[in-house]
Order: structure tokens, then sequence, then C-alpha cells
């Protein structure tokens, strides 16, 4: 049969990797985005989404911020590991609406940061906005990202000293610098105060400090206590 006259290809799907720990939470996902986009891969955890990310280089991962695995840096960690691939984007989705999370996924080099309550449709055009390159946060994030780094933009925002820190020592360095004490961080974090220290000299080892003093004015520098 003939093609009709004027008929014109439907645009290709955008290619599409889903990373979050629970499996109901990706086969609901990958349900509703069907016919929106083409799901070419999924991940579990840190190391899984990893090797589902090298192996089919999609165009957008749509990231869990809190995943198990790897050193301990959740979806930071995953951005990270695969910034030698410039062609994927990662947007983070979380039932999150956290300041720490929001600011160390777009530090790592996420593109935008949506929560779970987004519709379908705005997902489908937010994954659309981060593969042509633009940024996408849901509206009450944005401040977050511009409490924390100002007018500069989603793709300058890296803090390489930081980046050294898993998202555990992040937590643990924020807490010093607002003056908690090892039980108190302990208490909060739910680990044992020996495991406080560790995380704290690990930290102050990374970033070349001396004291939690030095600490402290290293995070308030950066607008991330």
């Amino acid at each position: 049969m003939a093609e009709l006259a004027g008929a014109t290809e439907a645009p290709a799907l955008r290619r599409v990797v889903i990373i979050d720990d629970h499996g109901i939470f990706r086969a609901g996902l990958k349900s509703e985005m069907s016919g929106r986009v083409q799901v070419v891969g999924e991940g579990h955890d840190v190391d899984s989404a990893i090797a589902a990310v090298r192996a089919a280089l999609p165009e957008v991962v749509l990231l869990d911020v809190h995943l198990p695995g790897g050193t301990g840096g959740g979806g930071a960690e995953v951005v990270r590991a695969c910034r030698d691939l410039p062609q994927v984007r990662f947007l983070a989705i979380s039932v999150s609406d956290q300041a720490e999370d929001v600011v160390s996924v777009i530090r790592a080099g996420a593109r935008g940061y949506v929560t779970k309550t987004i519709s379908t449709t705005e997902l489908a055009a937010a994954v659309e906005s981060v593969a042509t390159g633009d940024a996408v946060f849901s509206p009450r994030l944005a401040g977050f990202v511009l409490d924390a780094f100002g007018t500069a933009g989603v793709a300058d925002v890296r803090d390489e000293e930081l980046d050294r820190l898993s998202a555990r020592e992040v937590e643990v360095m924020r807490l010093i610098a607002r003056g908690y004490t090892y039980r108190e961080i302990a208490s909060e974090l739910f680990l044992s105060i020996k495991t406080v220290e560790t995380h704290v000299s690990k930290v102050l080892r990374k970033l070349q400090l001396s004291s939690r003093h030095e600490l402290t004015r290293w995070a308030e520098r950066r607008r991330i206590v």
C-alpha cells in the first residue's frame, strides 16, 4: 500500500534508564511512561545503576537519590561515576524534598530534581527538557539550588572538594558544622559514636583540614551548613 501523501514519522521516544531501589516503583513508572519514553534499562542500587547506564547509554536517567550499595554515596555517586558520559543526563526523582538531597545530587552533576508527586505528563515534559540540555526543578526545590549556588548555572555547581565525600560523610560534616557533639550526631543518624568519629576523621583527611573549627568555616563558606 502506498504511503499517504504528507505522512511523517513520529519522533523517536527518548531513551531512558530508571534507577530506584523499589521494584514496584520502577514497574509503575515504566507502565505510566509507556508510549512517552523508551525504557532501555533499570537499576536498583549504585552498582547496578552504573552498569545499566554504561550498558544502555540512555539520553536521560531517572534517578532515585537514596540508593544502597557502592561506597554509600547514593544517587550522587552514580552521577559522579558516569561523568565521562556527557551524552547521558540525569534527572533526580525522589520522595525527598530536603535541601541537602537536592544540593548533593545537583552538585554531582544532575540536570534536575523533581519529587515523586509529579504527574506523568509533567515528568514526560521534564525528561524532554533535560534531554535537550535544560535544567528542571520542582518549584519549591529551585529555591534550594539558588540558595546554594547563587546565579551559577547547573553545569557550574560542582565542587571538587565536596565530591570527595560520600553522602554519609556530608551529613556528618554538616552536623559537625552546626555544632552537634559526636553523641548528638550518633543519635541523629542512628550511628555509633565510634562510627561518627571515623567519618569525621575521613572528612578532615579528605578536605585536608585539621580541626572542627576549620571544618565549620569550610562549610559556611560554601553555604551548606
